[in-house]
């Protein structure tokens, strides 16, 4: 359930773009953002900074897009956020604390020097990911984009996290493989 409640805003943004427009959907984004959180702290009784980063970006370049009447804010957030997550991952690293260690270390019980380079690989993904996001956004028109916000980062973010459990596998203890298998 909530793997489906993370999707829940993207969905509803693309299937409103679909049916009106970019500023409804962006307006429709902002309110599924809200209810992704509530429903996530009625069941799960928390709510992941992630999903508050997001909406407070959301909300931001959401609402610049809907007053201003501008599709250009709404395009950047993307960029923005997968930014944001790229920086949380540096940081993390360089003092020492990766993040995503600390998520999954002690399912994935490997090398430091494994999560740093499982960290690294995802820093250059995000930075990746938002840099073609500006390309894709303003320089193809807005269906291209609005499909490959929905359809390609998912995409490729679902292939990028397949390739990282892969190669966390490969060097876990000989153990703990025949544990998960």
């Amino acid at each position: 359930m909530k793997q489906l409640l993370d999707f829940l805003p993207l969905l509803v943004f693309f299937i409103v773009y679909k049916m009106v427009d970019i500023y409804a959907a962006t307006g429709a984004l902002i309110a599924a953002t809200a209810v992704q959180i509530a429903i996530s702290y009625l069941v799960f009784k928390k709510v992941e900074k992630m999903h508050l980063i997001t909406f407070a970006l959301v909300g931001v370049f959401g609402t610049l897009t809907m007053v201003l009447h501008d599709d250009a804010f709404i395009k950047w957030k993307v960029t923005v956020v997968y930014g944001l997550f790229a920086i949380a991952l540096a940081v993390s690293q360089l003092i020492n604390k990766p993040i995503i260690k600390a998520m999954l270390g002690q399912e994935m019980p490997v090398a430091d020097a494994v999560w740093a380079k499982v960290t690294w690989a995802w820093v250059l993904f995000f930075s990746a990911c938002g840099a073609l996001n500006i390309y894709v956004a303003f320089s193809l028109p807005l269906e291209t984009w609005v499909n490959f916000k929905v359809f390609g980062l998912m995409a490729l973010t679902l292939l990028f996290t397949i390739a990282t459990v892969v190669y966390l596998f490969k060097h876990l203890p000989e153990d703990k493989k025949k544990e998960l298998k």
